[in-house]
């Protein structure tokens, strides 16, 4: 069974195009939208994501929105415990996709990590 993981150097995530995201003003409280909102930078990436070293320059003080965490994915998107694993692969691979592309090296990196036999 896949188990996920965030990858190092991937930042899918941090790409923050509300065109890509349209919905994600009913699943944050309007402070956690202008919150998001003050994140986007011109190019749709977060003002944050550092794109030479492909992480997060905030990532221990980063909104909760942005963790992946059970009490995150409950209050957010009302996902079970239980269920978080199966929907944060789900969103990693429609992220990854949409930012990267099908069959990106970022994708090809996640589906190793989370233990999906590629071979």
């Amino acid at each position: 069974m896949a188990t996920w993981t965030c990858i190092q150097g991937c930042g899918a995530c941090c790409h923050l195009d509300l065109s890509e995201r349209p919905d994600i003003q009913e699943y944050l409280s309007a402070e956690e939208f202008e919150r998001y909102l003050s994140l986007i930078g011109p190019d749709g990436w977060c003002i944050h994501f550092d794109h030479d070293e492909r992480k997060c320059s905030i990532y221990a003080e980063r909104p909760g929105f942005c963790r992946v965490t059970p009490e995150t994915f409950k209050r957010l998107y009302g996902i079970d415990p239980d269920d978080l694993n199966e929907f944060a692969i789900s969103c990693c691979r429609e992220q990854i996709d949409a930012v990267y592309g099908n069959r990106s090296l970022e994708g090809l990196k996640f589906e190793q990590a989370i233990g999906l036999d590629l071979g």
